[in-house]
């Protein structure tokens, strides 16, 4: 199944992909694909990242949120 995607480049990502294309002699879409690869390798699965819940998940700005038992006084109501 082929899908076509369209991408706003901007004009510094745009020379990147011109000069890829150029020294590598492929085509855009082939750098695409083999970019989405790279990144896949790069960040393996979310799921894995995330298999307990909410780890990671947000952000509250409160850096002792999971210590201090101030903020579990009215917790639940």
């Amino acid at each position: 199944m082929k899908t076509a995607v369209q991408a706003r480049l901007n004009p510094e990502d745009q020379k990147l992909l011109d000069e890829l294309v150029r020294d590598l002699d492929w085509t855009p879409s082939r750098i695409v694909r083999e970019g989405l690869r790279l990144v896949r390798k790069a960040h393996p699965t979310v799921a894995a990242a995330h298999r307990i819940i909410g780890i990671g998940k947000f952000r509250s700005g409160i850096p002792d949120l999971a210590t201090n038992k101030k903020y579990l006084e009215d917790f639940g109501r």
